[in-house]
């Protein structure tokens, strides 16, 4: 039994691979070529129960759509990481999608690396891809303290790169926070992106969204829009630019980024400024280069926002002062 699987395996997986080798190599096309992987993965999908090849470790994480498992090849021994989506709340396309894009992106060094294995079980859809046993970015992330700044920069700049290549091949990747950051050292020396469920083709129309949080921008948080709004890279640079400031202060900027929320508004009012004494106060632990950094990758008119690698310019600066006070921040991260 194990020889038939492994044989459908390694079609399914020559198949796949050189299928997005294809998508890698399209750019804005894509959206195109992902289609045709969908299909080739949708005709090729292995149908086994998990408990027939591989051994259950612990589970490495949870989350709203489905969990995370590690598990070792009963054959092989091989470790790796088993994301389980269930079919009762998984429509099989979006399942497939996830996939093909997470397969498409895993040639570059900082997005995880994929075995190129995709299941179905009685219960359950899921794909296997290397293991990331040091959690992920929120794990290390203090409160009123952020992470050391050396290690803020060795993320800012892997995290640049995979942005940089996912935006290359004419996608948005539309999740950047610290809980899909995955580290494989605890001083942030090589860390991974993951998780795909959202990314989608530059130009697909999003409608307002349910549930604004700091990493939604703001012209997705105010939108009338009833057609939607096209996305577009600048929503990656506004989530980074969160992101950066959770590292550096170990808070939110705001908690919903909206004119509703006071620290929002605070922000709102130096952006329009740029004065020194408008500079919020929880913002006051920044160097003004970190500042500048930030005012530009969170421009509240998108067509004004920054690109990710715009970071990039100030890496070689100071970005934290060391007395600077971190109080009345909006939330922990």
């Amino acid at each position: 039994m194990f020889l038939t699987w492994a044989v459908v395996f390694l079609q399914h997986s020559a198949m796949a691979e050189s299928s997005a080798a294809a998508v890698a190599a399209a750019g804005t096309a894509a959206p195109t070529v992902l289609d045709e992987l969908l299909e080739i993965t949708a005709q090729s999908l292995v149908r086994t129960e998990v408990a027939e090849h591989y051994e259950v470790i612990r589970e490495l994480g949870r989350g709203k759509y489905g969990h995370v498992m590690l598990v070792t090849h009963r054959q092989r021994g091989t470790p790796m990481a088993l994301k389980l989506l269930p079919k009762a709340s998984t429509k099989l396309h979006t399942f497939l999608y996830e996939y093909c894009v997470a397969l498409s992106l895993a040639t570059h060094p900082a997005i995880i690396g994929m075995f190129g294995i995709a299941i179905e079980s009685s219960q359950y859809y899921g794909f296997l891809y290397e293991p990331a046993l040091h959690k992920d970015l929120i794990s290390i992330i203090k409160p009123r303290d952020g992470i050391p700044e050396p290690a803020a920069k060795q993320c800012a700049k892997q995290l640049v790169s995979a942005l940089e290549f996912i935006h290359s091949r004419g996608l948005v990747y539309r999740d950047v926070k610290p809980e899909n950051v995955l580290l494989f050292d605890p001083e942030c020396r090589r860390i991974k992106l993951t998780d795909f469920g959202l990314t989608r083709p530059k130009g697909t129309k999003l409608k307002l969204v349910a549930g604004v949080i700091p990493y939604t921008a703001p012209e997705l948080s105010n939108t009338a829009d009833a057609q939607g709004v096209p996305i577009d890279t600048s929503l990656d640079a506004w989530a980074f630019g969160v992101l950066l400031f959770c590292l550096l202060t170990g808070y939110f900027p705001w908690e919903q980024s909206l004119p509703e929320d006071p620290f929002f508004e605070d922000f709102m009012l130096w952006q329009e400024t740029g004065l020194d004494e408008d500079l919020p106060r929880h913002w006051k632990r920044l160097t003004a280069e970190a500042a500048l950094m930030l005012r530009s990758l969170l421009a509240l008119d998108p067509a004004e926002r920054g690109p990710v690698g715009g970071a990039l310019r100030y890496v070689d600066r100071p970005w934290r002062l060391e007395d600077g006070a971190g109080e009345g921040a909006a939330a922990k991260p």
